[in-house]
């Protein structure tokens, strides 16, 4: 990437009230962050449940998966917004869960970062992590698998 167009970010950057940006332009990209005084840290914060479009009747129970689909049996955990998941609080630090794992209910198991918020999602089901199904720092959709509890 051209440093022109770096200086011509920062500038930017700078000019507004933005405080990081990320460019990527093929297999190059650059990431810039404001640095404010008094060192603010993200915070963490549990992710409010998503609104409910229509009433189901098994709305209650916990998703199981199909067989045949590929996953292991037992309780999907599901992606409750659009963002980017982080296995582990920091990038130095050791994962939230590993496979095999026991884990109960409001345990954290990984955290979606969204719109520069990181999002603790939490296990909504007692049990053992049968599976990660999403790679650290991979986009993730909404409703999207992301582990499976048996």
């Amino acid at each position: 990437m051209d440093i022109r167009k770096v200086k011509k970010l920062i500038e930017l950057l700078e000019q507004s009230d933005i405080a990081e940006i990320e460019i990527r332009e093929g297999e190059e990209a650059v990431r810039i962050s404001r640095n404010y005084p008094g060192g603010a840290q993200p915070q963490y914060i549990q992710a409010a449940p998503p609104p409910a479009a229509a009433p189901q009747a098994a709305a209650s129970e916990p998703k199981q998966d199909a067989p045949g689909n590929g996953l292991p049996a037992g309780h999907t955990v599901e992606s409750p917004m659009v963002g980017t998941f982080y296995r582990a609080p920091s990038p130095g630090s050791s994962a939230f869960v590993e496979v095999g794992q026991q884990v109960k209910a409001g345990d954290t198991l990984c955290i979606i970062e969204a719109m520069k918020m990181l999002n603790q999602i939490e296990s909504d089901a007692d049990g053992t992590v049968a599976a990660i199904l999403v790679e650290n720092g991979q986009p993730v959709e909404y409703g999207e698998p992301l582990f499976v509890i048996q």
